[in-house]
């Protein structure tokens, strides 16, 4: 009995020290302790030498100069071949922007507080105004088959109506003329006009994104925001901008655009300038722009800039009817209706005033724009997936408790009920994730890593509920025209997916191999260290590291085994937390899990992490799943802590571990290092990956959705909703209620069809019948008969005329000639 004391009483006590990063010297005094108290319990047995021994070398481990010779250097020299080297491109991305949430779940040990001290959902009088009023009306005007299908183009009155509404400048601060909003604001706007149409909402959202009214506002120079701030806050410019060239994507260092300090003639005078040559494609708004933003490759041969040759990625702000700038012609992405197309110009001269910030900000440019794209990510595309989700989860409900099939809504139907359950999880956890990430950006944090997170996960699982949706719909979602209420949607998912860093790159490349070096809490001055040339240097950031724990990576990262050993039991969770407690504690212990996986990929990988896509690209995906988790227990606190949200919150949160641990599954069954799999396996995963929520919790959340309601408006706020109608989703909307209001009667007719009582054929009136046979009253009846006719409405689907769907003569010679050319 006391052997066994003592071997728990020392793996408790190996976990208390490597748990809390205990020194070496802490490490010695503890063993000697532990040894005497064996040869006091047990005698002095010849094999309990070897503790004083183990203690011995432990401290004299923790002399510095024993320290600095046999540990430092040793791991300065090991580390210093594998891990990454950072090019200055990389650099500049990884010093744009701000950590904040993700910082605390790389590290481990996340500080709950941080998260929850984040402002919930929350709109000025004006912001809501301005949401309620303005647009609500722009959403009524839009006729989005009109503009998809008939115009192929934004009409001139909706341009004019977000014109003088002060649409295109809401991220313009007042001071010059804009309507200062906040991203929260921002976020809630493009999302609404989204749901109504996704291509007016685009005209909106770029003015309002990564562009030049950001980039002047933030570092133009005095004059740049005095003339043009107030023109772009009232719609008299439209701006576009362009990066993206065919042979530069997502690799900006291969940018073949270039520009050339010169001197020139400008307005009459010759002056010092730049000239340019470009060649830009996929520019939204381009086609419709009168103020042209330019990325390109400064380079100054005669360095008059005094700055040497290569200055560097930089700035332009050009009128599109400036000399030599040609503009106009049209992509058709996805076949959407905004403006997208190419722009291109040739040793075009513009004066140095015209670099955004002036010569002083010449060779800045892909710093700012990374500081932009770090708070523009977070707003646009979440916005718009997250309204996306939110609507057709509206839609897909209604639908599916209108439409029967054998006698019962298709949405009672087991094979039906699966996609609206992840139609329902992903509407509630985007919305969530959006709106925490929206007022991040609203205090004034640039989140670099959780933006690009954000918006893969956004876009992907907006997708997914669109393509769910459309399996619900079946024909009804398929078939084009005025009345299909989900086509323009699945028509833009490709946009969403592609545009602000394709979501391949950004998940393999992005989010974990930069957001390690960004996000983790001491690596990024690791590896400066180990690239520091100067090796007497080198070594000194790295001695805090090996001063800590010199046991396994998984107890010096807070004791991952330790958790996963003892289910979450005792890990950290807010103290009042309540009813969700369970779930930050399950949080924690994955985040410990995280921190772990990714400790290890980092130091055995190392420079490799580049090409180990699939690997990074799970580690992605984990720590999307985290995020997304901390979102939701998030919203659920700040929602008030509804009760009949409650099971819905249970089973995303016990969705979201699932995908976690296999995200991590994945990472340790292709680790190519096979020793240190071994390893993390049972640390990580000791008892298998965690099982998603049972079959029972999506019926009834599903259920839920399928009733009209609290839960059901908290579910999908903020979008456009409808009363009218002849609007397909006020319809949808008008047949539901009414589907509710008369289900008892409907139970009566069915019962009576299943007799044989009555006939439901098309060539008699059944409903008729059976108030004849005294199975309905006339009120029911009548009911029942406007009823049939509303779901007849909302099933139905659009048919034209051949002539109506012709081409009218529309020919792609011109565009096969162009592409000839090239």
């Amino acid at each position: 009995m006391a052997e066994l004391i003592f071997a728990l009483l020392a793996l408790a006590l190996f976990f208390a020290l490597a748990m809390n990063r205990a020194s070496f010297r802490t490490w010695a005094v503890a063993v000697a302790i532990y040894t005497l108290a064996l040869q006091i319990t047990f005698g002095f047995p010849l094999w309990s030498f070897a503790g004083w021994i183990v203690a011995g070398l432990l401290y004299a481990l923790g002399l510095p100069g024993v320290k600095r010779t046999y540990i430092t250097k040793p791991v300065f020299g090991a580390l210093k071949g594998a891990m990454p080297s950072i090019s200055k491109t990389e650099r500049e991305a990884l010093e744009a922007g701000t950590t904040g949430w993700d910082a605390e779940l790389f590290s481990g040990r996340p500080n709950f507080a941080k998260l929850r001290n984040v402002a919930p959902l929350t709109l000025t009088d004006e912001e809501r105004a301005f949401l309620d009023g303005p647009t609500e009306e722009l959403c009524r005007k839009i006729d989005d088959w009109h503009i998809r299908h008939d115009l192929h183009d934004i009409p001139e009155e909706i341009w004019q109506f977000v014109r003088e509404k002060g649409f295109l400048g809401m991220l313009i601060s007042k001071e010059h003329g804009g309507l200062g909003f906040s991203a929260q604001a921002q976020s809630l706007v493009l999302g609404k006009i989204s749901t109504k149409s996704p291509d007016v909402c685009i005209i909106v959202m770029v003015p309002n994104s990564l562009g030049p009214g950001e980039l002047i506002e933030k570092y133009g120079t005095a004059q740049q925001k005095a003339h043009y701030l107030p023109r772009l806050a009232k719609g008299a410019e439209i701006p576009c901008f362009a990066l993206t060239g065919p042979f530069s994507g997502s690799d900006a260092a291969s940018m073949r655009d270039v520009g050339i300090v010169t001197k020139g003639m400008h307005g009459g005078v010759e002056t010092l300038g730049v000239s340019l040559t470009w060649d830009k494609r996929y520019i939204t708004l381009a086609p419709k722009a009168t103020l042209l933003g330019l990325a390109f490759r400064l380079l100054d041969p005669d360095n008059h800039l005094g700055q040497g040759e290569e200055i560097g990625i930089t700035l332009g702000l050009i009128p599109t009817d400036h000399p030599g700038v040609e503009t106009g012609r049209r992509h058709l992405p996805s076949g959407a209706a905004f403006p997208n197309g190419p722009t291109r110009g040739r040793d075009v001269f513009i004066p140095m005033e015209w670099i955004i910030g002036g010569p002083d900000r010449a060779g800045q440019g892909w710093r700012m724009l990374m500081e932009c794209l770090a708070a523009g990510r977070s707003i646009s595309l979440p916005a718009t997936s997250a309204a996306a989700a939110k609507a057709v989860a509206r839609h897909s409900t209604a639908y599916a408790r209108v439409r029967k099939q054998f006698g019962l809504p298709i949405g009672f139907m087991e094979g039906v009920e699966e996609p609206l359950a992840r139609i329902v999880e992903n509407a509630y956890g985007l919305e969530a994730a959006r709106a925490v990430t929206a007022s991040m950006v609203s205090a004034g944090e640039k989140p670099a890593v959780i933006s690009a997170l954000l918006k893969y996960m956004s876009t992907a699982r907006m997708r997914g509920s669109v393509n769910d949706a459309l399996d619900i719909h079946g024909g009804r979602g398929i078939c084009d025209g005025p009345s299909n209420y989900l086509q323009s949607a699945y028509q833009m998912v490709p946009v969403g997916i592609t545009v602000e860093g394709a979501n391949i790159l950004t998940r393999s490349l992005i989010v974990f191999a930069q957001g390690a070096l960004r996000s983790h809490p001491y690596l990024l001055a690791e590896i400066e260290a180990l690239n520091d040339e100067g090796r007497a240097r080198g070594p000194r950031p790295l001695r805090d590291r090996v001063r800590r724990s010199p046991g396994l990576p998984v107890f010096e990262r807070d004791g991952a085994l330790f958790h996963n050993a003892t289910l979450g039991f005792f890990a950290a969770a807010p103290v009042d937390a309540g009813e969700t407690k369970r779930w930050w504690k399950q949080l924690s212990r994955a985040a410990r899990s995280f921190a772990l996986v990714a400790d290890t990929t980092v130091a055995l990988l190392g420079g490799g992490l580049k090409t180990k896509q699939k690997i990074t690209g799970r580690m992605a995906d984990a720590l999307a799943e985290l995020y997304l988790l901390s979102s939701i227990l998030k919203r659920y606190q700040d929602d008030g802590r509804q009760w009949a949200d409650r099971k819905l919150v249970d089973y995303c949160a016990q969705n979201c571990l699932a995908r976690f641990d296999i995200a991590l599954r994945g990472v340790m069954d292709n680790f190519p290092v096979r020793w240190a799999a071994w390893i993390m396996g049972p640390l990580v995963l000791p008892f298998g990956a965690r099982r998603p929520a049972p079959d029972k919790d999506a019926k009834a959340i599903v259920r839920q959705a399928l009733e009209p309601g609290a839960f059901r408006d908290r579910l999908t706020r903020e979008i456009y909703l409808s009363e009218d109608p002849d609007e397909a989703v006020g319809l949808l909307e008008l047949a539901l209620a009414k589907t509710i209001a008369n289900e008892e009667a409907e139970k009566k007719l069915e019962r009576a069809i299943r007799k044989g009582e009555v006939q439901r054929f098309h060539d008699r009136d059944w409903i008729k019948e059976a108030e004849t046979k005294n199975i309905l009253s006339a009120e029911e009846a009548r009911e029942l008969a406007d009823l049939r006719d509303l779901v007849a409405r909302v099933i139905a689907v659009d048919e034209f005329p051949a002539e109506d769907l012709a081409r009218n003569g529309r020919s792609g010679a011109s565009s096969n000639q162009h592409l000839a050319a090239e």
